[in-house]
């Protein structure tokens, strides 16, 4: 491929053997163009957030008339981007998607020991300023980190404090909380965040007619509740939900695989949307939008019918090899073999491309913990050629913003990540490595 990253061969064996070795086990947790306003459905419902909920799934956002029940919470940096298209921000637009455990009553989720609300996923989304890029980073849940003062959406302030576990940030302050500690740790400016529960993955896997996964090895989890035999499964409902929350089911056992494994359900579920007809079922997209918005939380800056579609006419011309999931790069924490704490090379190097709007792509052999080539797919498709302006932009506040459309970028290499950080494009076709630990 012209961007250098790693083709499939058909005639080559779907098995794990002659994966590299995972590097430290933590053990812890172009479719035709159709008519505009249609395109417009297809592209808010199916291509806006990129989500998984403490194992699942993507994040679909409304259509005009969707808007109206949804619940918002303040981020409190609104004025930054008021009155500014999402699809015009210098350097690109975040959005921040949080899964959580939280359940409401009568859910079709059983409660379990769970208690309080967790962001268990969360994925930062970047969409590139000339809109050919989407990269979602996903957070592990078992990160130590240090977290900023923030204040919770019934007022409290909580305090700066050192060495927390990143999964807290929610029940500590909310939305706003996670979204301010991931600005913290990366860099950006973040204007725009979503939350979902567990029902609104089981709802949207159930829209779109499931979701087909392909695992290498048998899967037992006794904890989530999953068994599946090795090969190719369709998965919707509570066994989408079990899949993208099994963590001893896959790889080693860690966050780290199930971080990897959820990469594979989201490529799949991805090309499926974009690819596999769902664009041009209006019926099928209004309920997949429904599903998500009826169990989501909206910042107050994207729950706007106006921004939604902004930004799917950002992205009408997105493919899958144009969206690229990457794990944020860790090590163990050499004070609790149970977390892992930031890899600061690796880490700095992800910030920088981001902040600077680089077009990248991931180095050989860069899947996760829990996923290898699935040995069968043809060549993937391969990147554009155009990349993001060479020259950083700025990604901070109103002034980093413009009111008209982006301009075309110039020509540039694309930039290769090092290998060690970990990931796949949507384009590229995994199995999870599956395992019966318990």
């Amino acid at each position: 491929m012209p961007d250098g990253r790693r083709t499939r061969a058909s005639s080559t064996s779907s098995s794990a053997s002659g994966r590299r070795a995972p590097r430290g086990v933590a053990r812890h947790g172009r479719l035709r163009r159709r008519g505009p306003w249609r395109h417009v459905i297809a592209l808010v419902a199916g291509a806006m957030a990129v989500l998984l909920v403490s194992g699942v799934s993507v994040a679909a956002v409304a259509v005009k008339t969707a808007t109206s029940g949804v619940q918002t919470v303040a981020l409190g940096n609104e004025d930054a981007v008021k009155g500014v298209d999402i699809s015009a921000i210098k350097g690109g637009a975040n959005i921040l998607l949080v899964g959580s455990d939280e359940r409401d009553t009568g859910s079709a989720v059983a409660a379990g020991e769970v208690e309080g609300a967790r962001n268990d996923v969360t994925i930062l989304v970047h969409i590139s300023e000339d809109h050919s890029q989407v990269t979602a980073v996903s957070f592990p849940r078992d990160m130590m980190i240090d977290v900023p003062a923030c204040t919770g959406p019934d007022g409290t302030v909580y305090p700066a404090e050192r060495y927390v576990q990143f999964n807290t940030t929610y029940s500590r302050g909310g939305l706003s909380c996670t979204t301010k500690t991931v600005e913290a740790m990366t860099g950006l400016g973040i204007y725009y965040a979503g939350m979902i529960t567990f029902d609104g993955v089981i709802e949207m896997s159930n829209a779109i007619g499931g979701v087909d996964v392909c695992v290498t090895n048998n899967i037992r989890d006794t904890d989530s509740g999953l068994q599946l035999t090795a090969g190719t499964h369709t998965l919707q409902g509570a066994d989408a939900l079990a899949f993208l929350r099994t963590r001893h089911g896959v790889g080693d056992g860690s966050d780290l695989a199930r971080i990897s494994s959820q990469q594979v359900f989201l490529s799949s579920m991805m090309r499926k949307i974009i690819s596999g007809g769902t664009l041009g079922n209006v019926t099928t997209l209004y309920k997949l939008a429904s599903a998500a918005l009826s169990n989501m939380t909206l910042s107050s800056t994207l729950n706007s019918p106006d921004t939604l579609v902004q930004l799917a006419l950002a992205m009408n011309d997105l493919s899958p090899a144009g969206i690229v999931f990457v794990q944020y790069p860790v090590i163990d924490d050499p004070r609790n073999p149970n977390r892992v704490v930031a890899a600061t090379a690796d880490a700095t190097t992800l910030n920088t491309a981001l902040k600077n709007d680089t077009r990248f792509t991931l180095g050989d052999a860069s899947t996760g913990r829990a996923s290898v080539d699935d040995g069968t797919a043809a060549p993937t498709e391969s990147a554009p050629a155009t990349t993001a302006p060479s020259t950083p932009a700025p990604t901070e506040g109103a002034t980093g913003a413009a009111s008209g459309a982006a301009s075309t970028p110039a020509e540039a290499p694309v930039t290769t990540l090092p290998s060690t950080i970990s990931g796949q494009s949507a384009a590229e076709a995994t199995c999870s490595v599956g395992s019966s630990r318990r």
